[in-house]
C-alpha cells in the first residue's frame, strides 16, 4: 500500500487562528495505521506534486476580531479575546505610502480576508481614532477585498474617526453613502451618529438619524436623548432642544443631570442666565442633586455677564451642599471680587483655595495683585508677587507687566528698570503693557527722553506699539509743553494703523489749550466728533475748562447742550467749569453762567448756590462765599410792582 500525504484544512485553520501564521498552509499528515513505508525518494516527489498543486489551495479564510474560547455559540465578553490578527493588522496600518500594497501582500501570504466586523473593529481601535486619514485610505482598501461589503458599523467607525478630525466634508459625503445604501439602523449606531452630528452641528443629519430611528421601531435611550439635546445645544436650536426637553419630562425617561445640564448650558450660551438659574431650582425641588458642572456653568455664565454677586452666591452654595469646588470655580470668584474692587475680599477666597488643599496658579496670582495695585495697596501686591515665587511659581509676562505697572505707580520707577532689564536677560516676553508702564511712569516723572528711548525700542524688539504706548507718550509729551511733538505723534499713530481713542484727543486738547493753541484745540474736537468717537465727561471737562479760561463760556454751554442728544450728559460739567472760573478770579462770568444754568431751568438753584460757594470757598474767595450763603441769591424772589423775579447771581458783585 502506497505512503500518501493529505492537506488538514481543520488543522490548517486551527493552527492559523491559535498560533503565529506559518510560512506554509500545509501539513503533512502521519501515515496511515498499517501503511507500508516509503521510501524518502518517492514521498519527497509526493511532496512536491503536491505543493504545487493549484487545486490544493484553499480559499482565503474571512477573519474575525474576536476568538470564542469557550468553543460554546457564546457573546460573552469574558469568554472572547481578541484574535491575534489584530495587531498585526494594526501595525501595519503605518500610513506609509506602500500601506496598501503590504496589506495585500500579508493577506495573500497567509490567506486571510478581513471581515467587516474585523474592519469595524480595527477602525474604532485606539490606534487609529486619531489618523484619519489612515482610517479613510484603509476603509478604501477593504471595500476592494473580493466577496466584500461593507457593514453599518464600518460607516460609523469611519464617521466617528473624521468627527473626532472635524472633518465636515468627508463626515457628510460619507453619510451620504450610507443613506444611499439604506441601512437598517441599530440603537448603538443611531446613538454614535447623533453623537458625532450633535458636536459638528451638524443638525439636518442628526435629526434625518432621529427619524429613521422612529422608522425603524428604535425606542430612544437616555443616551440618545441627552446626545440629541446637546447637539441641538451645541447648534443653538435652543427652543428644539426645549420641545425635546418637555417630551422627557412627561415620558418613561425622565431628565437626569447630564439632561439639565446641557439644558443650563444651552440657557447660559444664549444669554438667558436667568432661566438656566430657574433650571437649577427645579433640579432642587425634585431632589435632583446638582453636580460641579451645574454650578460651574452658571458661574462662568454670570462672570461673562458681570453678574458677580450671582457668581459668588454659587460659589458658597457649591460650599454647604459639600459639592467639590474646582479651581476654576475659586479663579472666578476671585477675579469677580477683583473687578468690583474688592480685593480684600477676593483675598479670604484665595485663602480659602489654599486651605482646601487646591494650590493658586499664576493667573489667581496676577488678579490678585493687579487688584491690590489698583485699590492703591502697593505693599500688599508687592507681598503677593514674592509669595508666588515662594510657592514656586514662575511669573509669567502678565505678572511681570503687572508689577512693574505697580512699581511705576508707587514712583519706583529704577527697580522698574531693573525687571525690564531681567526680563531681557531671561528671555521673558516684555509685551506692550510692560512697556506703556514703563513710558508712562517715567513721563509723569519727567523723564520724557528715557521714555521715548522706550517708546522707539519697542520697534527693535519687534513688539507692536498700542493705543496705551502711544497715549502714554504722548501724554507725557503734552504736560511737558511739547505739544508739537506730541501732534506729530498723533499723526504718526494714524500712519502706523493704531487706533485714536478718545483719550488720545482729552490729552492733546488739554494740552494746546494749556499752550493758549485754542483754535486747534477746537479743530481736533470737530475732527473727533467727525470721526464718530463719543466724547466723555473728560474730553468736555478739557474742552470746557480751555474755553471757560479763554474767556469762551457761551461756546463752552452750546457745546454742552449740542452732547444732549448725542447720549452725552457729563453730570460735573457745569460745576467744573463754575469751579475753575472762580479759581481764575473771573467771578462775575461764573456767576454769569450760574444766572444762565437757572434761566435755562437746567439744574435746581439750591444746588447751583452749592455748587458756587464751594468753588469760591475753594478757589480762597471765602468772604464771597460766606456772603452768598447767608443771602437770598439764586432762591429769593424780589418784587417789582406785582412781578415776582428771582435774585440773580450777577448781584453778588454788585453789593
Amino acid at each position: 500500500m502506497r505512503r500518501t500525504l493529505v492537506k488538514s484544512p481543520i488543522l490548517f485553520s486551527i493552527s492559523r487562528l491559535q498560533s503565529p501564521p506559518l510560512s506554509s498552509p500545509y501539513r503533512n499528515v502521519d501515515p496511515l495505521p498499517n501503511s507500508p513505508k516509503l521510501s524518502s525518494n518517492s514521498l519527497s516527489i509526493s511532496f512536491s506534486r503536491f505543493m504545487f498543486t493549484p487545486s490544493y489551495v484553499p480559499p482565503p479564510e474571512w477573519i474575525e476580531p474576536f476568538i470564542n474560547l469557550s468553543g460554546l455559540s457564546s457573546t460573552n465578553p469574558q469568554d472572547l479575546q481578541p484574535s491575534p490578527w489584530v495587531s498585526q493588522i494594526l501595525n501595519l496600518l503605518d500610513g506609509s505610502s506602500n500601506m496598501e500594497s503590504n496589506l495585500d501582500s500579508f493577506c495573500h501570504k497567509f490567506l486571510i480576508r478581513l471581515s467587516p466586523n474585523f474592519v469595524s473593529f480595527a477602525l474604532s481601535s485606539v490606534e487609529i481614532q486619531n489618523k484619519p486619514d489612515v482610517a479613510l485610505r484603509f476603509f478604501t482598501w477593504a471595500a476592494k477585498q473580493k466577496k466584500y461589503t461593507h457593514k453599518l458599523e464600518c460607516y460609523v467607525s469611519l464617521i466617528n474617526v473624521l468627527a473626532l478630525a472635524n472633518d465636515l466634508v468627508k463626515v457628510r459625503f460619507l453619510f451620504g453613502q450610507l443613506k444611499e445604501l439604506g441601512f437598517v439602523l441599530t440603537m448603538s449606531s443611531a446613538n454614535s451618529l447623533i453623537k458625532n452630528f450633535g458636536e459638528l452641528g451638524m443638525v439636518e443629519e442628526l435629526l434625518w438619524v432621529w427619524r429613521r430611528m422612529k422608522e425603524n421601531g428604535i425606542e430612544p435611550s437616555l443616551y440618545t436623548f441627552n446626545f440629541l439635546l446637546n447637539g441641538l445645544v451645541n447648534s443653538m436650536f435652543i427652543e428644539s432642544a426645549e420641545r425635546v426637553f418637555e417630551v422627557m419630562e412627561n415620558g418613561k425617561i425622565r431628565p437626569d443631570v447630564v439632561s439639565y445640564n446641557t439644558m443650563i448650558k444651552g440657557y447660559c450660551k444664549a444669554g438667558k442666565t436667568q432661566k438656566a438659574m430657574e433650571l437649577l431650582r427645579v433640579m432642587e425641588s425634585i431632589n435632583l442633586e446638582p453636580d460641579k458642572i451645574t454650578y460651574m456653568t452658571l458661574m462662568q455664565a454670570c462672570y461673562s455677564e458681570g453678574n458677580f454677586d450671582s457668581c459668588l452666591a454659587l460659589y458658597h452654595e457649591m460650599g454647604e451642599k459639600g459639592c467639590e469646588v474646582p479651581p476654576h470655580a475659586y479663579s472666578l470668584v476671585v477675579g469677580g471680587l477683583c473687578k468690583e474692587g474688592k480685593c480684600l475680599e477676593g483675598y479670604v477666597v484665595f485663602e480659602n483655595m489654599i486651605r482646601n488643599g487646591l494650590k493658586a496658579n499664576v493667573a489667581v496670582y496676577t488678579t490678585l495683585i493687579d487688584a491690590f495695585a489698583k485699590c492703591g495697596k502697593m505693599e500688599e501686591a508687592l507681598e503677593l508677587f514674592e509669595r508666588m515665587k515662594t510657592d514656586g511659581l514662575e511669573p509669567d509676562e502678565v505678572s511681570y507687566g503687572v508689577i512693574v505697572n505697580v512699581l511705576c505707580k508707587s514712583g519706583r520707577l529704577d527697580e522698574a528698570m531693573e525687571y525690564l532689564r531681567f526680563c531681557r536677560a531671561n528671555e521673558v516676553a516684555v509685551n506692550a503693557m510692560f512697556y506703556s508702564s514703563l513710558i508712562d511712569g517715567l513721563g509723569k516723572a519727567g523723564r520724557v527722553d528715557e521714555a521715548q528711548k522706550l517708546f522707539e525700542e519697542m520697534v527693535e524688539k519687534d513688539c507692536p506699539r498700542d493705543s496705551y504706548c502711544y497715549n502714554a507718550l504722548i501724554d507725557a509729551l503734552a504736560k511737558c509743553g511739547r505739544v508739537n511733538e506730541a501732534l506729530t505723534l498723533f499723526n504718526r499713530m494714524e500712519d502706523e494703523g493704531c487706533d485714536q481713542t478718545v483719550y488720545t484727543y482729552t490729552i492733546l486738547i488739554s494740552g494746546l489749550f494749556r499752550e493758549r493753541k485754542n483754535e486747534e484745540a477746537m479743530k481736533l474736537w470737530d475732527m473727533m466728533i467727525d470721526k464718530g468717537i463719543t466724547p466723555t465727561a473728560a474730553s468736555f471737562r478739557a474742552l470746557s475748562i480751555g474755553l471757560c479760561l479763554s474767556g469762551k463760556v457761551t461756546r463752552a454751554c452750546k457745546i454742552l447742550d449740542d452732547l444732549a442728544p448725542m447720549g452725552v450728559i457729563p453730570e460735573t460739567a457745569l460745576e467744573d467749569m463754575i469751579y475753575v472760573l472762580c479759581k481764575a478770579g473771573r467771578v462775575k462770568e461764573a456767576c454769569k453762567l450760574a444766572d444762565g444754568i437757572v434761566d435755562r431751568g437746567r439744574e435746581i438753584p439750591g444746588r447751583i448756590r452749592t455748587v458756587l460757594i464751594n468753588a469760591l470757598r475753594k478757589a480762597g474767595n471765602a468772604n464771597l462765599a460766606m456772603k452768598l450763603m447767608h443771602s437770598k441769591i439764586g432762591i429769593g424772589y424780589d418784587r417789582v410792582g406785582s412781578i415776582k423775579r428771582r435774585v440773580k447771581f450777577r448781584i453778588l458783585l454788585e453789593s
